[in-house]
């Protein structure tokens, strides 16, 4: 790799920032001119080509906005800030951003990599009381590693081909989970409509169904703490797939106590914060009463139930009342009707849902090896 030195962004770049035209003007709005936000740009954003608001002529001269061209590097300076993005096409922003015109030294996608690289540091450089905001000062001074334009290219396409991997087997993972929903339409029908025309039952007449157990307030109590016996969170059932073995919090015997130890195969289902999202326990686990737990009997299949809450689970979210925060209670979950198809059809769906997890737990480890190389290559390159 070339010499390496450490250059003002300022120098080597054109900061350049934007405004909203008065949204009171209906005139200024909805023509064919690309006007981009913060909120357009997500983690996996890399090309913005199309906005979601456009502006029209008339917005634009009337505001004095200078459009960027294609090309440059979309850096969020509040509300977030540190989202990256290149623009597709030349376009418009609001002020809610710092981009970033490079120069001939300076190759864009190399810079969005090294931005990417950079978040916790560009949020520390961020200045204000009422929020953080970084300006277009701060933004020039920032200090980038500089190499020559054809080494800085090679690295952009090292970390393009790296994330490339990362995100084809995120995609296979994704086709694994519609497959197995494709799967069970095949099976069962859609479940929401019961168009095969299943017997249907009471989930609470289905097996045993009730909340988890906490009974000590605070609930985060020091002493309820600090033991051998898994504490389950609303969150940690989010984000689970469908097995749940990692946890990051444990009850003391104080805490186990006060609670109640849930065994492994339990279905646990989420009724507040996160609504009627679903995993199984793959250990012995405690949880508390934002979480309610189901034992099937012989008529269902853990597994079976777990992919039927999956196509009520948006339906249960919109219907759950908000207060502090969105909730819906046991007596509702006792009163879903739930196909009953011949046990020994849900069992050949769980073997196939079984066979399938896994061609997806060695994918995963795919992606998990290939996040490492990236990972490896932009500490290489950018620390």
């Amino acid at each position: 790799m070339s010499k390496r030195e450490m250059v003002r962004l300022g120098d080597v770049s054109t900061i350049v920032s934007g405004s909203t035209p008065k949204t009171t003007v209906p005139e200024y709005w909805n023509g064919d001119k690309n006007w981009v936000t913060p909120a357009e740009i997500s983690d996996d954003t890399i090309i913005v080509e199309n906005t979601q608001r456009k502006l029209t002529s008339l917005g634009i001269k009337e505001t004095g906005l200078k459009s960027f061209p294609a090309g440059t590097v979309l850096l969020s300076s509040r509300a977030p800030i540190g989202k990256v993005a290149i623009a597709g096409k030349d376009m418009y922003c609001n002020q809610g951003f710092k981009n970033i015109i490079c120069g001939k030294s300076l190759h864009n996608k190399y810079l969005f990599w090294y931005l990417k690289s950079k978040t916790i540091y560009l949020n520390d450089l961020g200045r204000g009381a009422t929020f953080k905001e970084i300006s277009k000062p701060i933004v020039e001074n920032i200090r980038i590693p500089l190499v020559s334009l054809d080494a800085q290219k090679h690295i952009a396409i090292l970390l393009d081909t790296a994330m490339e991997h990362v995100d084809l087997r995120k995609k296979s993972l994704m086709e694994l989970d519609n497959l197995i929903k494709s799967q069970f339409v095949e099976m069962f029908g859609d479940p929401v409509t019961n168009h095969k025309g299943w017997g249907t039952e009471l989930l609470n007449e289905l097996g045993e169904l009730n909340r988890g157990v906490s009974k000590h307030r605070p609930r985060n109590a020091p002493e309820l703490l600090g033991g051998d016996y898994p504490l389950i969170q609303t969150g940690e059932i989010a984000a689970a797939d469908m097995y749940l073995r990692e946890y990051s919090a444990t009850y003391s015997e104080i805490g186990l106590k006060q609670s109640k130890m849930w065994p492994k195969e339990t279905l646990c289902i989420t009724i507040a914060a996160n609504i009627a999202k679903t995993a199984i326990l793959g250990i012995d686990a405690c949880f508390p009463d934002s979480i309610v737990g189901f034992i099937s009997e012989e008529r269902t299949n853990q597994i079976f139930i777990h992919f039927w809450f999956s196509f009520f689970q948006k339906l249960l979210e919109e219907q759950a009342p908000e207060s502090a925060q969105k909730n819906i209670n046991l007596q509702t979950l006792r009163e879903l009707k739930v196909i009953v198809p011949p046990i020994d059809l849900q069992n050949r769906f769980a073997d196939f849902v079984r066979a399938t997890d896994k061609s997806k737990f060695y994918i995963q480890k795919s992606i998990e090896e290939s996040q490492l190389l990236f990972d490896c290559l932009m500490s290489r390159y950018f620390e």
